[in-house]
Formats: C-alpha cells, sequence, structure tokens
C-alpha cells in the first residue's frame, strides 16, 4: 500500500510541476498538426491521411516522451530532488515506473491527437480500435524508458535533448514512419530491424491500414522485449551513476 501511495504522489506531482503547463499541452497540439500540415502542403490532392498517420503517431509519441524526460530527469537531477525521491523508503522500481508513467500519458496523449484531427478529414471507420491503443501504449513506454536511459546519463538538459536527437533523427527514417522499410538499401535494413520504433509502427500500421511488414504478434512480442531491456538499462545507469 505505501508503495501504491509513493507512486501516486510522485506521479501527481509530475503531472502537476511539468505535463500540465500550457506550453507543454500546446506543443503536443501543434508539433502532429504541423507536421500534419507540412505534408498535405508538400502533396496537395495526391494525399493519403490514413497512409499518413502511423507515422504521424509514432513520431508523436516518440518526440513527446523523450522530450519530457530530457526535462523532467535532469531539472530533478540538478536541483537534488531526484536523490532525495532515492533516499525514500520506496523500492526503484516503483520510483521508476512512478517517473516514466506520467511521460507515457503524455505520449498517449500526443498519438491521438493525429487521430482527432484526421476524423474530420477522413472515415476511421476502419480502424482496429483495440490494436491501436495497444500500439499507442507500446511505443509509449519503448520511447519513454528510451529517454529515461539518455536522461540518466547525461548531466545537462541540452545534452540529454542532443543525445536524444541521434537516436531520434534516424528513426525518422529508419523505421517506417514515412519511409516504408522495404524501400530502403539492402545495408539500413538490418538496422532498421534492432530499433523498437520499427515494430511499434509496423503495429499501428497493422491497426490502421490493416496491412503490416510483419506479423503483428511478433511485433507485440518484440516490442515488450525491447521494453525489458530498457527498463534493465535504465536502471543498471540510475544504479551505476546515482547510487553506488
Amino acid at each position: 500500500m505505501s508503495g501504491l501511495i509513493a507512486f501516486w504522489n510522485i506521479l501527481k506531482k509530475d503531472i502537476r510541476n511539468y505535463y500540465l503547463k500550457p506550453p507543454n499541452i500546446s506543443w503536443g497540439i501543434i508539433f502532429p498538426l504541423s507536421w500534419t500540415l507540412m505534408q498535405i502542403i508538400r502533396s496537395p490532392g495526391d494525399l493519403d491521411i490514413m497512409e499518413l498517420l502511423p507515422g504521424l503517431m509514432g513520431m508523436s509519441v516518440l518526440f513527446g516522451t523523450t522530450s519530457m524526460l530530457a526535462v523532467t530527469i535532469t531539472f530533478e537531477r540538478k536541483g537534488r530532488s531526484f536523490e532525495r525521491l532515492l533516499l525514500a523508503p520506496i523500492g526503484l522500481n516503483t520510483l521508476v515506473l512512478a517517473k516514466i508513467s506520467g511521460a507515457v500519458m503524455f505520449g498517449i496523449f500526443n498519438a491521438f491527437v493525429p487521430l482527432v484531427l484526421a476524423s474530420f478529414l477522413t472515415d476511421l471507420s476502419g480502424i482496429n480500435w483495440t490494436l491501436v491503443i495497444l500500439g499507442v501504449f507500446l511505443v509509449a513506454v519503448s520511447s519513454t524508458l528510451l529517454g529515461l536511459m539518455v536522461a540518466v546519463s547525461v548531466q545537462e538538459v541540452f545534452e540529454a535533448q542532443t543525445l536524444s536527437n541521434f537516436f531520434r533523427f534516424p528513426m525518422l527514417f529508419l523505421c517506417g514512419l514515412f519511409v516504408p522499410i522495404e524501400r530502403l538499401p539492402a545495408i539500413l535494413k538490418p538496422l532498421s530491424f534492432c530499433l523498437p520504433l520499427t515494430y511499434g509502427t509496423d503495429i499501428l500500421r497493422a491497426s490502421i491500414l490493416g496491412s503490416s511488414l510483419m506479423n503483428r504478434y511478433l511485433s507485440i512480442f518484440m516490442m515488450f522485449v525491447f521494453i525489458g531491456i530498457l527498463f534493465y538499462l535504465s536502471r543498471r545507469n540510475i544504479n551505476r551513476k546515482w547510487i553506488l
């Protein structure tokens, strides 16, 4: 019970102090909207909104979660508040889950902004909503853990953002967000399958378009594998850099 109370209070504090700030909420809306408008302007008359949706949703989640974790963790580390949490009588797993839960919720919110906008432009009745929700959740968790792994490895916000971009921007082109993996050069295709967002995007494509590169169950399984690996690496970095 004490662990659950601690989890809730840490999550509530993060939501109040970081995620409910007007700039963050507006950023979650403006970022996917600007990318949608860019695609519409770039391809007038030839644009298939449904083809764009998986990429827009995956990108919104990726940038939203990693950016927020880079800010919250590094700010709290500089202010010594994270160290005070480490001294609290709660398990490290509970602490990590509480810190990432807010970012996961923020990422899920970001993912559904393009869907809401698309509902005014096209018919969404053919979407598999159960698979969409599962895919968005898995992408949000894996992207959040990627952001956490980066954030606990650096000292400053600008360092976290710079290191995050080292992963994020290649993912835009390697994970099938806008360029199908089958069109990539042969030398880059193996790298695509080493990135969690590749499998998350494939789940979203299966749920929205009804077609995917891989079996959806394989993609779901691989997402859980990446989530487990990223969680382990994040915990190891916290232990190695902040505790020992």
